[in-house]
C-alpha cells in the first residue's frame, strides 16, 4: 500500500499497524508522536491502529528550537512559580543553533538552567541514526518546554503543540505566533485567538508577546500562565529597546514577566533582572557566542546578579553629585 510519511510517498506491504510501520522505520515510540490523517494516535494505540491506502502521516519529535528565561542566585527562598511548578533558575535557554546537541548539553549545565524550549519537527524517517534531543538533554532531569516556533497562525500552533503533548506529555507549553519572516513579530491577533484555544485544552501556555502593558494585560486575563515580552527581534541580540514598557508589565502583572527574544550580552540579561522580571529568555546570545559554554556561564552569573541588584535596591539616580566621603571633620 502506499502511504505519505511526512510529506514523502513510501510503499509498505500490508497490513500495518502504527506500532509496525515504527519498528520498521527503527523509531522508539517514546519519543515520537504521530498524527494520521490530522488526527493524533494515542501511544496507547499504536498497536491497534491499522494503516490504510493514502494514509497521510506526520510524525515529529523534539529538536533543538527556541529559546528562554534568566538565571537568579539559585536559594530556595527566591526560587519561582510558574503554573504550579516551582524551579531555582531564573534562566531559560533554548536548544537551536548550536553546532551539535553535544554542545547543546553543555551549554545547558553550564547555565544551570532548569527549563529548556525545544521545538516540534519531523522525525528524520530515512536515517534511522540520526541524534535526537532527548539523547542528548534528558526530560527527567530538565523540564522541556514544547513552542511553536516558526508558526504564522493559531491552527498551526495549536496542532503542534497537541502533537508536543503527544509527544512527551507536557501541558506547560510556550505559544509563539509569528506575523512576518522578516522580523519575527508576534502577530498579536493570533496569539490572543491561540491562547484562548490552547487554555481550553488545558495547556499551560506561557506566552511570546510585544512589550505592550495592555496586551500583556489582556493575555494574563484570559488565563496565560506567563507573559514574556520581547527585548528586541528574536536572534538580533540589540539587547532591551524599551525598558520602560517592560518596567510597566511587571508592575502590573500577577504571574511571571519572562524577557523572551533579543538579548545579546550578559549585561542585556542583568538590566532585564534589574527591571524586576521573573526571568529571562535566550538562545541565539548563547548559541552564536564565540565560545557557547563560555558564555552559558557569564549568562548564569547575569542573571544572579541582577536578581540580587532588584532584591537590593538600587540607590536613586540624582541630578548633581553627592560626596561618599563625610565632609565634617575635613582637614
Amino acid at each position: 500500500m502506499q502511504l505519505k510519511i511526512n510529506g514523502e510517498t513510501h510503499r509498505l506491504d500490508a497490513p500495518l499497524t502504527v506500532s509496525a510501520l515504527l519498528a520498521k522505520l527503527g523509531l522508539d515510540a517514546r519519543k515520537i508522536a504521530v498524527e494520521r490523517n490530522l488526527e493524533i494516535v494515542p501511544k496507547s494505540a499504536y498497536e491497534r491502529t491499522g494503516l490504510a491506502e493514502g494514509d497521510q502521516l506526520e510524525i515529529v519529535h523534539f529538536i533543538g528550537g527556541g529559546a528562554t528565561a534568566a538565571t537568579e542566585a539559585a536559594t530556595p527562598d527566591d526560587s519561582w512559580l510558574v503554573a504550579g511548578r516551582r524551579f531555582r533558575s531564573r534562566l531559560l535557554v533554548g536548544t537551536g543553533k548550536y553546532r551539535d546537541y553535544a554542545q547543546n548539553a553543555a551549554a545547558l549545565e553550564a547555565s544551570g538552567a532548569e527549563i529548556v524550549t525545544v521545538a516540534v519537527r519531523r522525525v528524520n524517517v530515512t536515517d534511522r541514526n540520526a541524534p535526537m534531543l532527548m539523547d542528548y538533554i534528558d526530560p527527567k532531569r530538565f523540564t522541556y518546554l514544547p513552542n511553536t516556533a516558526g508558526c504564522f497562525t493559531g491552527e498551526e500552533a495549536v496542532r503542534t503543540l497537541r502533537l508536543a503533548r503527544e509527544a512527551g506529555g507536557w501541558s506547560l507549553v510556550k505559544l509563539e505566533v509569528l506575523g512576518d519572516k522578516k522580523t519575527l513579530y508576534p502577530d498579536m491577533i493570533e496569539t490572543l485567538r491561540a491562547s484562548e484555544l490552547l487554555i481550553k485544552e488545558g495547556f499551560q501556555v506561557m506566552v511570546y508577546c510585544t512589550d505592550d502593558p495592555l496586551m500583556a494585560k489582556r493575555l494574563e486575563e484570559i488565563g496565560c500562565c506567563a507573559i514574556m515580552p520581547l527585548a528586541a527581534p528574536i536572534g538580533s541580540g540589540l539587547g532591551i529597546q524599551n525598558p520602560i514598557n517592560i518596567r510597566l508589565i511587571v508592575e502590573q502583572a500577577k504571574v511571571p514577566v519572562l524577557v523572551d527574544a533579543g538579548v545579546g550580552t550578559a549585561s542585556d540579561a542583568a538590566i532585564a533582572m534589574e527591571l524586576g522580571c521573573d526571568g529571562v529568555l535566550m538562545n541565539t546570545a548563547i548559541a552564536e557566542a564565540k565560545d557557547p559554554i563560555m558564555m552559558a556561564k557569564a549568562m548564569k552569573l547575569a542573571v544572579e546578579a541582577g536578581r540580587l541588584a532588584y532584591r537590593a535596591g538600587r540607590m536613586p539616580k540624582k541630578l548633581y553629585a553627592d560626596p561618599s566621603s563625610p565632609l565634617a571633620g575635613l582637614i
